[in-house]
């Protein structure tokens, strides 16, 4: 089994990447493997509603020009997803909702009924509401979402900071036993087992 894990923070081993990191080793004492991919600092595009990833002889997003394919085919190979993102503004980084609303719109059926968690790392306020958005994404995706002690939070401002905050790091530590506990489950007899699922009811409200 294998989790991938998304930093959406532009700072290389930073807070974000701390918090992920504390998972990973977590998640290795199950004999779960991992890969943190992070965005970094090239741009990545915003999702146009262009649509052309829903044509039939098109395989992801249209655009190939930053890593929203490559974040695809690697979801695509993994059983579950972790996405951590730095606190700007009371919001997740830009980067990395764009990343992730693009991933979900152009290939969404590699995210169907995967294990999935949030993760927030911030200096002093707006992580909740940053867990939230990115939470939100997920509920939408059929993914069942991984929950932990607390609220999947780290504090800190400079680099490595997190790894002072003690309960924050027990915080990670338990989500990452109970996504191995999940995935375990889910595939405790070899194949993935998952609820069946009603057509979806495309209802709008203007008619």
């Amino acid at each position: 089994m294998k989790v991938l894990m998304i930093n959406g923070s532009p700072r290389h081993n930073g807070n974000t990447f701390c918090a992920l990191q504390e998972i990973e080793n977590q998640l290795a004492k199950h004999n779960i493997e991992s890969e943190i991919i992070q965005i970094g600092t090239s741009p990545i595009r915003s999702c146009i509603n262009c649509g052309s990833c829903r044509q039939k002889d098109k395989n992801g997003c249209v655009f190939e020009d930053d890593i929203c394919n490559t974040v695809s085919k690697k979801l695509s190979e993994s059983d579950a997803l972790i996405v951590g993102t730095p606190v700007y503004y009371g919001q997740p980084n830009g980067g990395v909702l764009s990343l992730m609303q693009r991933v979900f719109f152009s290939a969404g059926q590699y995210a169907q009924n995967k294990p999935a968690a949030a993760v927030a790392a911030c200096r002093r306020g707006g992580a909740t509401a940053t867990f939230q958005s990115l939470n939100m994404m997920f509920q939408m995706m059929n993914m069942p979402v991984v929950t932990s002690q607390y609220w999947n939070i780290v504090y800190g401002r400079e680099k490595g900071e997190a790894k002072l905050d003690s309960e924050g790091m027990q915080t990670m530590r338990t989500l990452a036993n109970n996504m191995a506990w999940l995935l375990s489950k889910i595939h405790a007899d070899g194949q993935p087992q998952y609820p069946a699922r009603e057509p979806w009811d495309k209802m709008s409200f203007i008619r």
